[in-house]
């Protein structure tokens, strides 16, 4: 057995990148409080990492952001969804930190980002960037307040620390930003996974699910299994910290056989253009179907994520008939808090004799390869390496759906889905949009384009999809006062909006003839005006808001207020 890992070592190491050396205490904490996080570094998240640490705000809103180092304001930017309000500090030492979900920002920066939206007449900015010497900030200078802009999110501080000449975002644990953790990770669930046609886990062709008890504090072992030819594992494990119950993510996780690591990465530092190969470290089946996340201890060929720090074989086992095998699971966090589970395997010779049935369609992909098939009146078109891997396509279009083959694959890349359109009016065209109908309940909306006979979308999931209509108008009516009411204490407006099919495109909002600012609170399905924006003139004044949905159907909502200056 010890011939035999040492021929593994010699002829399958993975060559790969030492940790490097982070400056400490160069940065600080960017609010003034206990930093208690709602999300860890790297935590995984659909189709990608987590670029920063959540930090708590006691489910408070406008908390000082204070800058972490001295340094220059390099960018800003507004938007609905995503970082919402953020803003970007660049130091000297060659990183950039981030701040994000922003309520508003300091002094002077927030009349300059108020006077963009004015200009633009638009509450979303695009990024706006700065030279150095235009904005310089010392450190503890607060440079916004904390809030939760950016979509259905709860109040709190996302915070990253990048590479500036790379934009590679980085752990900032790494650089001496403390939170307290005396927690273990917890392994939820075990996988073992067959990876050839010849393997065998207790006789059987499928993955099965390990039970498993505990030894000790921090240790656990399962059954015995007995195995034959490659096989690998995954685990579903989360970690807590102090002072919350969030469920966050583990920084590293590592695997041994007979006592030598065969496996091992950590969540040091990633890039935004690998954060989409998550879908290969997670059993993404059992994501699809289970929102299971099972990080995989063994590396897909496809993927080209570089958080890996030791990888024999890929992290494959190759178990053979006559030998025993100990297999050990670490799962830790950045604190060194330690989580372990003890596979027992031996090799077996396996009864079964015949193979895994093979999937065989008309349509053959071939992932480096283009590829467009038509079914009625539906055409889906793959760019080269959609797909991670060859396979055969299950595609049939019935009653108006398009069955594209299955949820449950990832993508590396979007393909294009188009649906003839020439049977409809041109009344009946403009209130069509294509859906996603994987969740039978709550149809989802696609970025639907239109020529005069072809509708077609682009996205990155398969499953099913059709055309649905969209008649209703969006509901738009007034939430703090009522139409013809003296409103003189009243700082704000607050208008509830919603659209429950096609979904909100656009609003515009005017008080006496002139654009103004409102604020979408997504969460909340609002949106807000702030008195102080602009002097009124006069007691009586004139609101007036327009909304539209995606396929065009609009409502406006006019109503008159009183107020005293």
């Amino acid at each position: 057995m010890r011939h035999l890992i040492i021929t593994i070592l010699l002829f399958y190491t993975t060559t790969l990148i030492a940790q490097k050396e982070y400056p400490k205490n160069y940065f600080r904490n960017p609010l003034d409080i206990p930093i208690v996080l709602a999300g860890t570094f790297g935590e995984l998240r659909s189709n990608h990492f987590h670029a920063g640490m959540d930090i708590k705000t006691q489910r408070k809103v406008g908390l000082n952001v204070y800058a972490a180092a001295d340094g220059y304001v390099s960018r800003i930017k507004v938007a609905l969804w995503g970082y919402g309000k953020a803003i970007y500090v660049t130091h000297p030492n060659g990183y950039t930190t981030v701040y994000a979900h922003l309520q508003k920002f300091g002094k002077g920066i927030e009349t300059y980002v108020k006077n963009i939206q004015y200009q633009k007449k638009s509450y979303e900015t695009g990024n706006i960037f700065f030279k150095e010497g235009e904005i310089p900030v010392k450190k503890g200078q607060v440079i916004a307040y904390s809030g939760r802009t950016g979509g259905f999110v709860a109040p709190h501080l996302h915070f990253e620390i990048r590479d500036t000449k790379t934009s590679k975002i980085i752990n900032p644990m790494h650089f001496g930003i403390h939170v307290k953790d005396t927690i273990l990770p917890t392994i939820k669930d075990v996988f073992v996974y067959p990876l050839s046609d010849s393997s065998r886990i207790n006789n059987s062709v499928n993955k099965s699910l390990l039970a498993f008890k505990k030894i000790n504090n921090n240790t656990y072992t399962t059954n015995r299994i007995s195995a034959k030819g490659p096989i690998g594992f995954g685990i579903q494990v989360f970690d807590r910290l102090n002072g919350a119950k969030n469920k966050n993510g583990i920084y590293s996780l590592q695997m041994k056989v007979n006592g030598h690591l065969v496996y091992h990465h950590n969540l040091e530092t990633f890039s935004f253009a690998e954060s989409k190969y998550i879908n290969l470290l997670i059993d993404y089946k059992s994501y699809a179907r289970f929102k299971h996340r099972f990080q995989k201890t063994f590396r897909e060929k496809a993927n080209k994520l570089k958080i890996y720090k030791s990888l024999i074989n890929d992290g494959l086992i190759n178990i053979k008939e006559g030998y025993n095998y100990k297999v050990e699971i670490i799962a830790a966090d950045f604190a060194g808090n330690k989580t372990t589970v003890r596979i027992p395997a031996k090799g077996v010779k396996s009864n079964q004799v015949f193979s895994a049935a093979k999937d065989t369609t008309a349509y053959k992909i071939t992932a480096s390869q283009f590829h467009k098939f038509q079914q009625k009146n539906v055409t889906i078109a793959f760019p080269k390496h959609t797909f991670y891997k060859d396979l055969y396509l299950d595609f049939k279009v019935e009653d108006g759906i398009a069955f594209v083959h299955k949820p449950t694959v990832p993508l590396n890349k979007s393909y294009t889905l188009t649906f003839d359109v020439s049977t409809y009016t041109a009344q009946q065209k403009e209130q069509l949009y294509i859906a996603n109908i994987n969740n039978k309940k709550y149809p989802s909306y696609q970025n639907t384009r239109k020529k005069k006979t072809t509708f077609f979308t682009t996205t990155k999931t398969l499953g099913k999809y059709t055309l649905l209509s969209d008649t209703k108008k969006p509901k738009v009516y007034l939430k703090n006062f009522k139409d013809g009411q003296w409103i003189s204490k009243h700082s704000k407006i607050i208008v509830t909006i919603s659209d429950t099919e096609s979904g909100i495109k656009s609003y515009t909002a005017t008080l006496d003839g002139e654009w103004i600012l409102m604020e979408y609170d997504l969460k909340k399905r609002q949106l807000v005006y702030d008195f102080n924006d602009k002097k009124l003139v006069g007691a009586k004044h004139l609101l007036e808001i327009t909304v539209e949905d995606n396929v065009g159907n609009t409502n406006t909502l006019n109503a008159t207020f009183y107020k005293k200056q």
